[in-house]
């Protein structure tokens, strides 16, 4: 499962989820059998080879049209800043779907 976050950092420790428009590096998490196993970066969402099944967004506002156009699943993260937290609170399905 692959995930999208737009992140303010690289810093995989460090970084925190921000606004799509904010977004300083796209983060694409590779989640396998309840494990993060890999964590990759790019500027721009497009960027990625594989798209995978879902984004993350900060807030339900979000202009979020482009991700639905690539059929993903737009989830909120209302509470959620870092890696970590996004990973436990989708293994524990805390993270909201948008509501169209």
């Amino acid at each position: 499962m692959r995930v999208l976050l737009p992140m303010d950092s690289e810093d995989t420790q460090e970084a925190k989820l921000t606004k799509i428009a904010d977004a300083k590096v796209w983060a694409q998490l590779l989640i396998e059998d309840g494990e993060l196993v890999e964590v990759n970066h790019a500027k721009s969402w497009e960027d990625f080879e594989n798209l995978g099944e879902y984004v993350v967004v900060a807030d339900s506002g979000e202009y979020v049209w482009p991700f639905i156009e690539y059929n993903m699943l737009v989830l909120v993260a209302p509470t959620q800043r870092t890696i970590d937290d996004i990973v436990e609170a989708y293994l524990f399905k805390e993270l909201h779907e948008l509501a169209y």
